[in-house]
């Protein structure tokens, strides 16, 4: 079967690079805004992680005529009332820096023992081609706020984000572990059967 071109509404290296790993195996060429660079500027200021991956697809869908994966993930702790959450990118500030939006997470949190330092990572991945949307889909991942960071692996929050049946962070675990079951994987999988239906229409439709 012919590849066909999805474009990732993304310009960050380290997340398309996460989901060419998630999408190993369809018959798809992944490109980024990087390759598109008089894409628009699309502006997250959507209520949910499902609306900001919604506008993103049909922004960049319309624009480019591509089928298009617009994804916006990010972190929710039980004891900020769901914070971070969609500005988790931007938490201490508009730089998104890692760093500093981990350390402004632990000093919220100084004070919370660990029983009550659940979170849960969210993942929405939202499908459009120039017609509008074809499917938003929905990952999670259960965790909690570890004390300190740990780990050199992922990125965002992961030195941070415990997983307690092995006792280590997201960083700690690795890519291998963590692409078995962080919330970027679970909506990933429940795309990828759009993608791959998609794609046989397309290619059933050129043959005939």
């Amino acid at each position: 079967m012919k590849r066909v071109e999805v474009l990732v509404a993304t310009k960050n290296d380290r997340k398309l690079s996460e989901i060419t790993e998630l999408l190993k195996g369809l018959p798809v060429k992944l490109t980024s805004l990087a390759d598109y660079p008089r894409a628009p500027r699309i502006i997250e200021n959507g209520a949910t992680f499902a609306d900001n991956a919604g506008k993103k697809a049909l922004k960049i869908a319309a624009f480019s005529g591509k089928l298009t994966v617009g994804e916006d993930s990010g972190l929710c702790v039980d004891a900020l009332d769901g914070a971070p959450g969609v500005r988790s990118a931007r938490f201490s500030g508009s730089g998104k820096d890692d760093e500093a939006n981990n350390r402004r997470l632990l000093r919220l949190l100084k004070d919370v023992k660990p029983s009550r330092r659940g979170a849960g990572y969210v993942c929405a991945v939202a499908i459009a081609d120039k017609d509008g949307i074809l499917a938003i889909v929905e990952g999670t991942c259960r965790g909690r706020i570890a004390l300190r960071p740990a780990g050199s692996s992922g990125f965002g929050y992961d030195p941070l984000f415990l997983i307690p049946r092995y006792a280590k962070t997201f960083a700690q675990l690795g890519e291998k572990v963590k692409h078995t079951m962080s919330h970027r994987y679970r909506a990933l999988k429940k795309a990828a059967p759009v993608l791959k239906r998609y794609i046989k229409k397309q290619t059933e439709a050129r043959s005939r």
